[in-house]
């Protein structure tokens, strides 16, 4: 999206309305003194925008011009001007008034302006002059420490002409799944290729710096949503998918949730011994174990809290290898959702990719997959396009015995369904883990961007009311952008005084086993649509939750506890009680609408689940399509329904059980002896 100059005046009052300038304070001087404006840069508003489809686009553009109208007051009962004819109090009331609106599309579009000024206000930052609102935060921001530019352990392929590749296998994707299934089909002598939509990034390449990272990194540049933007979810678009940047935890997967998937999906393999030896083979590959030394501010409280209750806490295990107890790595792991620069966590980039690459596969990052192409109902392979180190755009096209869509529960059915596939559950039962945050103010500093992300999880929710549904409390990553978007704006004095404790704040997050779905569709263009709406059932999880995360706050000395609503409700307390449990008794009453609190999901699932139903499963068993042959799934798209734990285990034991399938059931011949062909040539 290109962003005209006619736009740059709104966007620059609304930065400098949710952050205003607020000059004469004796703390923090400077801190309270700069103005939003100062801080965004209008490209990357701009570059944030041009990622997200082209119909979110065009409602964007729309946003700003009924800003930019004199019929702007009709929204609010206030005067004919357009917004930055406004004098800030009438702004900050039009966008409360927004907020609190009855209509869905105010509360979107003050969501949408709000998440954005403050994520790259907080979040931006240069190698040359830092972000200067964090030394008032106490945010440290980039570790000081250089990295050794080594060099990258896989060579990438880099066309820069139209290419045509012939392979056996074509893996779409490289994150848990098509990593280990390009692991496992290399190693057994099948001539394997990766395509990936992201870029491949090592070492040094991965600055720390929140804004460049998550543009690089994730999927729409970090800003992927639902359609009614009620929910922001992440998703990894990088070599190594999510497992480049999620939070390290390695859970195996919940016996119950196994019986159930094969008790209720005709899917008996998930409780057999070949599963279970998946399991432990990928956690051995990534060296799974809970040998950290200690943990962070917000994961000892969540450990202390709920151990002073009498709840269920441990250890989560993690994939991390050659971990010292060094303050260089303690404080390094707080960084590794933007990718971890010193080698420490195995995520597939260094185990089953670079597995795959030392046994002959070729991978291609930065390629787009149009289609998977299909003749007499087979799959054959692939049309794609590449864009070059210089921004050429190249067309790939890929000729294959066997094709395995490994893209993420948003991106894998989106190509599925631009490839021809009818089935009408592709898309269907998308599971999120919605997730919100509860936050602590504490008296001590709790610092919490550094240490392991997650090392301690509280399990005394997840099954609720005698059903395999419920909660589980963790803790988050905790860095300037990312706390910004998640506090609550209800004015942009009271945001910057939050923001003033954020060395102080330490948040679990109550990542909710959502039983009821939503869908991913796509647009004209073909590019993903997401729909997902909170059903009651699960609110209810979700709250009971909250309410468990609040007191486990409690319990472990935090003086204010914020509650995950935009309303702000705020629980007082001392040593260890809690003055005002009124306002935590009320919280099932408030509105629970998309956009009156905030709602996040970093595990997306089950929207080509795996069953032995044909008629209600779009992948069968083995993980071969019902539709085409030799097309198979092996993500988490392929989850007959939400794992209840944090997925990336669960996902490479699949991968790996559908690669021993693929094994038994293909030759190991290759398709050619001519591997390349360069068009024109």
């Amino acid at each position: 999206m290109t962003l005209s100059a006619a736009h740059h005046p709104t966007l620059r009052a609304l930065a400098d309305t949710f952050i205003p300038a607020l000059p004469g304070r004796s703390e923090q001087p400077d801190f309270w003194a700069r103005a939003g404006s100062e801080g965004i840069d209008m490209q990357k508003v701009a570059e944030v925008l041009s990622a997200q489809p082209r119909g979110a686009q065009q409602e964007f553009e729309k946003l700003l011009g009924l800003l930019a109208n004199p019929m702007l007051g009709l929204t609010w009962f206030g005067p004919l001007k357009p917004f930055v004819r406004l004098d800030m109090d009438q702004r900050q009331h039009l966008l409360r008034s927004w907020a609190q609106s009855n209509v869905p599309q105010l509360r979107k579009g003050f969501h949408a302006l709000r998440k954005l000024m403050v994520f790259l206000y907080y979040g931006s930052s240069s190698a040359e002059l830092g972000n200067q609102a964090w030394q008032g935060m106490g945010y440290p921001g980039p570790l000081p420490d250089e990295v050794v530019d080594t060099p990258k352990p896989i060579r990438t392929l880099q066309p820069t002409t139209d290419t045509a590749y012939d392979c056996d296998v074509l893996v779409i994707g490289s994150g848990a799944g098509g990593g280990v299934v390009a692991g496992e089909m290399a190693a057994a002598g099948y001539d394997v290729l990766v395509l990936e939509k992201g870029p491949y990034c090592h070492g040094c390449d991965f600055t720390q710096r929140e804004v460049d990272m998550m543009g690089k990194l994730y999927d729409a540049k970090g800003a992927l949503t639902t359609q009614d933007g009620g929910v922001a979810l992440l998703a990894g678009s990088c070599l190594g998918g999510g497992t480049t940047v999620n939070w390290a935890g390695s859970f195996r997967t919940p016996d119950y949730v196994l019986e159930e998937w094969a008790r209720e999906h005709q899917a008996p393999h998930f409780t057999s011994q070949q599963f279970k030896y998946s399991l432990d083979a990928v956690a051995q590959a990534l060296s799974v174990n809970t040998a950290y030394t200690r943990h962070n501010g917000q994961n000892q409280a969540l450990w202390d809290g709920s151990r002073k209750l009498g709840q269920d806490v441990k250890l989560i295990p993690r994939n991390e290898k050659g971990l010292s107890d060094s303050e260089q790595h303690f404080q390094g792991l707080g960084y590794s959702t933007m990718g971890d620069r010193y080698g420490i966590k195995q995520g597939t980039l260094n185990t089953y990719l670079l597995q795959a690459f030392q046994h002959g596969a070729r991978l291609l990052a930065d390629t787009y997959v149009e289609k998977v192409t299909v003749q007499a109902g087979a799959a054959t392979g692939a049309e794609a396009l590449h864009t070059s180190a210089d921004g050429r755009v190249v067309r790939i096209t890929v000729r294959a015995k066997r094709v395995i869509v490994a893209g993420g529960s948003v991106q894998t059915p989106a190509l599925l369904l631009r490839s021809g596939l009818q089935h009408p559950h592709i898309g269907q039962h998308l599971h999120l883990h919605p997730t919100v945050a509860v936050s602590g103010v504490y008296p001590h500093p709790m610092n919490p961007w550094h240490g392991p992300s997650m090392s301690v999880v509280n399990d005394s929710f997840t099954r609720l009311n005698g059903t395999n549904f419920g909660a589980k409390l963790e803790t988050p990553p905790a860095h300037a952008g990312l706390m910004a978007m998640v506090l609550p704006w209800l004015s942009g004095e009271q945001h910057k005084q939050m923001m003033l404790e954020a060395a102080h704040l330490g948040s679990f997050i109550v990542l909710t086993r959502d039983r009821d779905g939503g869908r991913v569709s796509i647009d004209k263009h073909g590019a993903p649509l997401i729909d997902y709406v909170l059903s009651d059932f699960d609110r209810a999880s979700m709250l009971a939750g909250v309410r468990a995360a609040a007191q486990v706050h409690v319990a472990a000395g935090a003086r204010k506890v914020y509650l995950p609503h935009g309303s702000l409700p705020t629980l007082h307390a001392a040593e260890g009680v809690l003055h005002n449990p009124e306002v935590l008794d009320n919280l099932p009453h408030l509105g629970w609408k998309p956009n009156q609190f905030s709602l996040y999901s970093a595990h997306q699932m089950s929207t080509c689940r795996i069953g032995g139903n044909a008629a209600t499963h779009p992948v069968g068993p083995n993980g071969e399509t019902v539709e085409v042959r030799n097309l198979f799934v092996a993500d988490a798209s392929a989850f007959p329904a939400c794992s209840g734990v944090n997925p990336m285990l669960t996902i490479m034991a699949l991968a790996h059980h559908t690669a021993q399938e693929m094994k038994a059931s293909t030759p190991t011949v290759s398709l050619s002896s001519s591997r390349v062909t360069v068009a024109g040539q």
